[in-house]
């Protein structure tokens, strides 16, 4: 696997097709064929949803080791450690909140190893998924943002067919070389080619040799440089950027919310459709496969949005997406959470930083600011606080309150092993 390439066009807008692609790592390095046969007959858009189902089933069972995505941004610059500017587009940067995404849900490969992945293929592709239609007409048929011509390197990571990594159509799967990458007994390639969790003793090997014992490149130095701009890549994606507005100052000991067991809908009865759901998606604004990291629902302009709990408002303002932004504090049943609802119309927020609310009172208006295309609330939970990352409020929201509440404790306080496995 080398770097050198050529008639590098334009990047394109990733196609509806790729978005069928990412599965649970591991499990799913055969199914993105049966799924792209899918889209074929019904369309991505029932993909996606049977995607959803997949993960959902899955949740219970796979536990995320690394951290969460929690936004792809527009675009980053960060400094290599050799002085070089490194520019990413949003493209890029999906492909490389895949590669975290497949990596949190790996066990054993936790964030030393999702970082050694993004270092790789910063080298090897500048995270462009890459055709080469010299070695491989086919590959120009699947979704690529350039054309390389390194041997019969192909994607992500330059992975190459002849070497066992895969056939042309896995390899031009962003999910399937993020899996083959990672490896481990959950890999699809059972060793050979070794993946890094097939890299005994990888976890003490500099970050860059670590990649190269994958990559088992010609220029085996070329990977520390990177590591500096994997760690930009990764802060920037998983944790919540600052956004415009008010907001609890930090230094500033804010008063617990008040304690609840009582859980409302957070618009009046009959006045809302449901559109979309939790979960990855195709965004109907950008055009980027990514977290939805909430649930959607249509309503007239100016529709009342409620308080789902008693709380504490921590947040009122934009987003970094420029949506107007309600955010409040709760404890229910003892457990802390933080409730967001966004897109509401200019004029629209009727409360204030620190103002104590009521389950069900009136907080603001259904409106359409920001990325949206049309009115509608989105509504997202974080167990455990702000910080915490999103879970699907839906089971939470439709479930009877004795029910809810341990869902949101147990989403607050996962189960999960906390431990990496040494392979």
């Amino acid at each position: 696997m080398c770097s050198k390439l050529s008639r590098l066009p334009a990047i394109a807008p990733v196609a509806a097709r790729q978005a069928a692609a990412v599965m649970e790592a591991g499990l799913m390095h055969r199914i993105p064929i049966v799924v792209g046969l899918v889209a074929v007959l019904i369309g991505p858009s029932a993909v996606l949803a049977g995607l959803v189902l997949v993960l959902g089933r899955t949740a219970g069972t796979w536990c995320p080791t690394g951290p969460a995505v929690v936004q792809v941004p527009d675009g980053l610059v960060a400094r290599a450690a050799d002085g070089q500017l490194v520019r990413l587009n949003r493209v890029q940067l999906t492909h490389a909140a895949t590669i975290i995404t497949i990596g949190a849900r790996t066990e054993g490969v936790g964030r030393d190893g999702i970082l050694v992945a993004l270092m790789a293929a910063l080298t090897e592709s500048r995270l462009r998924m890459l055709a080469n239609t010299t070695a491989y007409s086919a590959s120009a048929t699947f979704p690529h943002d350039g054309d390389g011509s390194d041997h019969d390197s192909l994607g992500l990571f330059q992975m190459r067919p002849a070497a066992g990594w895969g056939s042309v159509g896995e390899l031009m799967d962003p999910t399937y070389q993020a899996t083959a990458f990672y490896g481990g007994p959950t890999g699809p390639n059972n060793g050979s080619p070794r993946g890094l969790l097939d890299v005994r003793g990888w976890e003490q090997l500099p970050k860059g040799a670590a990649a190269q014992a994958v990559e088992v490149s010609a220029y085996p130095d070329r990977y520390a440089a990177f590591e500096p701009v994997a760690v930009a890549i990764l802060d920037a994606l998983t944790q919540t950027s600052a956004r415009a507005g008010s907001a609890v100052p930090a230094d500033m000991p804010a008063p617990a919310p008040p304690a609840t067991a009582r859980v409302v809908f957070p618009l009046p009865a009959g006045t809302w459709q449901r559109t979309s759901g939790f979960g990855m998606r195709v965004n109907p604004v950008t055009g980027v496969y990514e977290l939805h990291a909430g649930v959607d629902y249509a309503a007239a302009s100016g529709t009342p949005i409620l308080a789902v709990a008693d709380g504490r408002v921590v947040f009122t303002g934009r987003t970094a997406g420029g949506a107007n932004s309600i955010q409040i504090a709760h404890t229910i049943n003892g457990t802390p959470a933080v409730t967001a609802y966004r897109h509401l119309r200019d004029g629209g927020t009727h409360v204030a930083v620190g103002d104590h609310v009521a389950a069900g009172q009136h907080i603001g208006d259904v409106g359409s600011t920001g990325n949206s295309t049309g009115p509608h609330l989105h509504f997202q939970v974080h167990p455990g606080g702000d910080a915490g990352s999103p879970f699907d409020p839906e089971p939470w929201l439709t479930g009877a309150a004795e029910r809810t509440q341990p869902a949101l404790a147990r989403a607050a306080a996962p189960t999960c092993p906390t431990t990496e496995v040494t392979p």
